[in-house]
This record gives C-alpha cells, structure tokens and sequence, in this order.
C-alpha cells in the first residue's frame, strides 16, 4: 500500500494564516477556509466583535447546528427509504404469494 502524499496548502482565516496539509484536492481545502473565514467574518461584523476565539466559538457553534439539521434530515430520509423498501418488499411477496395461489 503507497503512503497517501500530502500537499502543503496556505490558506488565511479571520486574518490569521495556517499553513496545511493535505492529501487530495487542495482546493478544497481552500474552498473551505474560504467558507469559514466568511462565517467568522459575518458573525464578527453581527455581533461586533473582533476577538477571534469568540468568532471562532460562535461560528462553531453555527456549523455544529447544521451538522446536526443535516444529521437529522439523513437519518429521516433512512427511515422513509427503509419504509418504502418494506413496502415494495411486502408488495412483491404478497404478488409472490398471489401468483403462486393462481389469482
């Protein structure tokens, strides 16, 4: 098995630079960085405050809450699919059934 090679990538949130690294697409990771310096950024410019350690917890906290929606509406997707998989599932033995009883 070949070591994953990893890229240095320098990205620049909330002013502050981090050089990374990376394996894969670093534009990802730039994209990314991107995303979060604009939320800290907006939640700064909101709630008027330059303290990065509190942008940084509030913008946390924002994704943390839509980690969890996403969460939420993964597991809700499962159990409608998983519903209409018993349906289908139901479906066809009951056609099964009928079929082998000559209706």
């Amino acid at each position: 098995m070949q070591p994953i090679s990893k890229q240095s990538v320098r990205v620049t949130i909330f002013g502050q630079h981090y050089n990374l690294r990376a394996s894969g697409d670093t534009g990802e990771i730039e994209e990314l960085a991107a995303m979060v310096d604009d939320l800290m950024t907006s939640i700064a410019s909101q709630t008027g405050t330059s303290d990065p350690s509190r942008a940084a917890v509030l913008a946390c906290l924002h994704l943390a809450d839509q980690l969890k929606a996403a969460q939420q509406e993964v597991t809700g997707v499962r159990e409608r699919a998983n519903d209409r998989a018993r349906q289908v599932l139901q479906t066809l033995e009951q056609a099964e059934n009928d079929f082998k009883n000559g209706r």
